[in-house]
């Protein structure tokens, strides 16, 4: 590999987007000469709209454009007024077993590198890369880089007989597959699971049943919008009172995060325990004088009312704990409120005070 990791991030991470859903989060990358953004299907299935966000442009709702179930393979729409760069797909014929790779997380940027050790692996009728970079699932969809920089796969899954192995699928065919849906000159697609065709949606053809085969299908237009339920309306209720765009905060099954300044609130709500729980986090801990800031959380912990400063790997969190039997929206938009008030009040003591490193933490 010719490029050193910072020379890398700064030529090739602003492709990278991440991608949120009611369902589920993940990772896709922009292809400027076909003006898509790519990411599997999985990531965005169930969905006719996803949130996306990069280091280019604000976090905003996209279209879903195709959906290829067979291949994990799915295309959605840019966003408006960004920045992101053009990066060329590779081919298969440039890469061998033994070459290293590369991987951008999407989250915090950083380079993980491997090695490929199989260009032709075959399940279920198709053939993947696979590479020995550990990859968290968030980062499901993000591309994988051959030795030359460009890109040579999708990083798909990372389970192989019971090893976590990286699965991408090659580049080449992925080159194949936008090339069909460009065909349908910017109809939404989705791939036919019976003749392994692109079915686009016609105007003259209403019914849910593919164009070429007759085969039933799931058109996007098809796709029910996400409706809350439980617990989560309260949530939802207490969002939009605080005057943020609902659609825009969901990331995964009762999962929601907004962005208030320079801190990201993260809500949860575990269903096993019954917790709602609001973690602000405000930033990660300082290289020097951390007993200092130790003792600092410490003493802050003794007169809070109902927060709680933790440390989980290197960020220091705010928390907001209540169980669901206690939970209404004018209770819950109390707590919140004094949970967003406390944080505002911190921010800038850890870091401008104590040293602490802002972070971001949000898609």
């Amino acid at each position: 590999m010719n490029f050193n990791n910072m020379h890398f991030i700064n030529n090739f991470a602003d492709i990278i987007v991440q991608i949120a859903t009611p369902y589920s989060t993940g990772t896709g990358f922009y292809l400027k000469s076909f003006d898509i953004i790519v990411t599997n299907e999985h990531v965005v299935r169930g969905n006719k709209h996803v949130v996306i966000s990069g280091a280019t442009f604000e976090k905003q709702m996209v279209a879903v454009l195709h959906l290829d179930t067979t291949n994990d393979i799915a295309f959605i729409s840019p966003p408006s007024a960004h920045e992101m760069p053009s990066i060329e797909l590779s081919t298969l014929d440039v890469i061998k077993k033994g070459d290293e790779v590369m991987a951008i997380d999407a989250q915090n940027k950083n380079v993980t590198k491997g090695k490929i050790f199989d260009i032709q692996y075959l399940n279920d009728d198709i053939h993947y890369i696979l590479h020995d970079i550990t990859m968290n699932p968030v980062n499901n969809g993000g591309p994988l880089f051959g030795p030359d920089g460009m890109i040579i796969g999708i990083n798909t899954f990372n389970i192989h007989k019971e090893k976590n192995v990286g699965h991408a699928l090659p580049s080449f065919f992925l080159s194949s597959c936008i090339k069909e849906y460009k065909e349908g000159k910017g109809l939404n697609g989705v791939r036919c699971t019976s003749c392994k065709k692109i079915s686009f949606e016609l105007e003259d053809n209403p019914k849910s049943n593919c164009s070429l085969c007759g085969v039933g299908i799931r058109k996007i237009s098809d796709i029910k919008a996400y409706e809350p339920n439980g617990i989560c309306i309260t949530v939802e209720s207490l969002i939009g009172r605080l005057g943020y765009d609902v659609s825009l905060t969901r990331k995964g099954p009762n999962n929601w995060c907004i962005k208030k300044g320079s801190i990201d609130v993260c809500i949860s709500y575990y269903e096993k325990t019954g917790l709602l729980v609001g973690d602000v986090y405000m930033c990660e801990l300082p290289e020097n004088n951390v007993s200092v800031i130790y003792e600092f959380l410490l003493k802050q912990n003794y007169i809070l009312d109902g927060l709680t400063f933790s440390i989980r790997n290197n960020d220091i969190i705010l928390s907001l704990l209540i169980y669901d039997q206690f939970i209404n929206v004018e209770t819950v938009f109390t707590l919140f409120t004094h949970l967003l008030h406390t944080s505002d009040k911190y921010d800038n003591i850890l870091i401008d005070k104590y040293g602490g490193k802002s972070k971001r933490v949000s898609i």
